[in-house]
């Protein structure tokens, strides 16, 4: 049977998806398995029982799901697939700002109050003391605040690492102020500022290679036909972009010591006493950046293969309009 145009962007549409469903199935078994004990998909075929086969299904599950999304919308062009994807990663970055916004304020104020002596006369020697714990900081302030930035960020449309910016620089300001002022500084104080630079650093990227501000040595992309772009950054978005994530996912995610999992689990602080009790969430930072780039490399393979194959509706970004 000879495949049509219709039936390649079916492919191309189905490719795309499953690999964001397959990996939104990996993050879901690694929170059962390090946060709810869970035995993992790995001991479905070494006598986990039906836990882990249950695991183990949601990755066909995942895959089905995807395919069954693409085969409702048949007519669905890959610029279309390609802005519903940036539209998903528009709402993750915008959660996550929130996130770092909130959590960031709330717990330097903790630590403001905890290093000057006003903590426990304002919530008393009990709360005072738990709150000088990572663990029951973490639970019981971060969290809270977490899943109020993440309601924010449903109802807001700005991407929001642009006031992460100014927050930055106001927050470095702070410190001149403080420091040459009034002669005061804390260990938070630079901790807050590290807090939202790694987050903007890292939140930001997925958005910068939508519009192809990172930094490329073009002496021949540069020349070539938008065919011919568009077929370097399709293999380029899957060879070298999606590869790059899965590594970072896998190995950051594969046990109780990786680099993401392990300060998550037990909400690792610097050795600063009074510093903010951030450091976990930083290392949650780049699982954050794997994640927005894995959806907008699948977003940009959407968009190379529509350019490979000349669909109309090709999107200027920001480099070609200078």
């Amino acid at each position: 049977m000879t495949e049509t145009p219709a039936s390649r962007a079916i492919a191309t549409r189905t490719f795309g998806w499953t690999m964001l469903a397959v990996m939104a199935a990996f993050l879901i078994n690694v929170v059962l398995t390090f946060w709810f004990g869970l035995p993992g998909a790995g001991a479905a075929f070494a006598g986990g029982g039906i836990a882990a086969v249950a695991q183990a299904a949601l990755y066909p599950a995942a895959m089905a799901l995807a395919v069954w999304s693409v085969r409702r919308r048949p007519d669905a062009t890959l610029r279309e697939e390609s802005q519903r994807a940036t539209a998903l990663n528009n709402f993750l970055i915008r959660a996550a700002f929130w996130v770092v916004l909130l959590v960031g304020l709330g717990d330097a104020v903790v630590s403001f109050l905890r290093v000057d002596g006003l903590l426990e006369p304002l919530l008393g020697a009990q709360l005072a003391g738990d709150l000088g714990r990572s663990q029951y900081r973490g639970l019981h302030l971060h969290v809270p605040l977490g899943l109020l930035g993440v309601a924010i960020a449903a109802v807001t449309r700005s991407l929001g690492f642009v006031w992460l910016a100014l927050l930055v620089v106001a927050a470095e300001l702070l410190i001149v102020l403080s420091r040459f002022v009034f002669s005061y500084e804390q260990a938070f104080m630079a901790d807050l500022v590290r807090f939202w630079y790694g987050a903007l650093f890292l939140f930001a990227s997925a958005y910068t290679l939508r519009e192809e501000g990172h930094v490329r040595v073009d002496l021949l992309y540069a020349s070539m036909s938008r065919r011919a772009k568009g077929r370097v950054n399709a293999w380029g978005s899957i060879l070298l972009g999606a590869l790059l994530c899965w590594t970072i996912l896998i190995l950051g995610m594969g046990s109780t010591s990786s680099i993401i999992v392990g300060p998550l689990l037990v909400f690792e602080v610097t050795q600063s006493g009074f510093g903010m009790y951030v450091k976990y969430l930083m290392a949650g930072f780049l699982g954050v950046f794997a994640v927005t780039m894995m959806v907008q490399f699948v977003s940009q393979f959407f968009e190379a293969v529509a350019d490979r194959r000349d669909e109309p509706g090709a999107r200027e970004t920001a480099s070609e309009m200078m």
